[in-house]
């Protein structure tokens, strides 16, 4: 298994997938900070999703993975 294979795996976000975010930010003129701001999110946490650095599994990351597009949307859960 190659490294991005592993980070895939580890992450469950493909590097290509985060980079296609920063791509599609830079194309639309948006920032991170900016998007952060607008989505009620702490501008780090995105950055940390973007960068891999967090996973996104739970809390304020999931919702900004979530918000990137790059998980998708939770079902919801009845008792």
């Amino acid at each position: 298994m190659n490294g991005i294979a592993r980070m895939k795996t580890a992450t469950g976000i493909s590097p290509s997938n985060r980079e296609k975010v920063r791509k599609r930010f830079e194309r639309d003129g948006v920032n991170i900070a900016e998007f952060a701001r607008t989505h009620g999110l702490n501008r780090d946490t995105v950055y940390q999703v973007l960068s891999g650095a967090k996973k996104g599994r739970r809390g304020e990351a999931h919702r900004a993975a979530v918000l990137l597009g790059l998980k998708p949307k939770p079902r919801k859960v009845t008792p």
